[in-house]
């Protein structure tokens, strides 16, 4: 049996969030070895908070919360649009960054992350 991070590693790889549900089929985040099974989101959600990173030497860059349509909330980043630009309540659609899942705003083109 995969240890749940490799399982989410896996699905990852193929550009499939996955996320693990519980007995009664609810979200369980992040990925538990109590999980009862494995689902793939559709990747649509709302930024539920958003700030914007600012390191010495460094482009700034977003970090979001993300409430998934499935119920899931997970730390993320924003791209496609500038860090200061990424606002509460925005719809977003995922997107990835080699393997990590990142998201764009939702009704914009293909998006990959920087």
């Amino acid at each position: 049996m995969k240890s749940p991070a490799a399982t989410f590693a896996a699905h990852a790889a193929r550009h499939e969030l996955a996320y693990q549900v519980d007995a009664a089929g609810l979200p369980l985040w992040p990925p538990q070895v109590r999980g009862a099974g494995w689902r793939v989101s559709d990747g649509l959600g709302t930024v539920y908070a958003t700030t914007t990173v600012r390191r010495p030497g460094e482009d700034p860059h977003d970090l979001s919360l993300v409430d998934l349509d499935d119920g899931v909330r997970l730390m993320s980043r924003i791209v496609g649009v500038a860090p200061d630009d990424v606002r509460i309540g925005m719809r977003v659609r995922l997107a990835w960054d080699g393997e990590v899942p990142v998201f764009a705003p939702d009704g914009a083109g293909p998006a990959t992350g920087s």
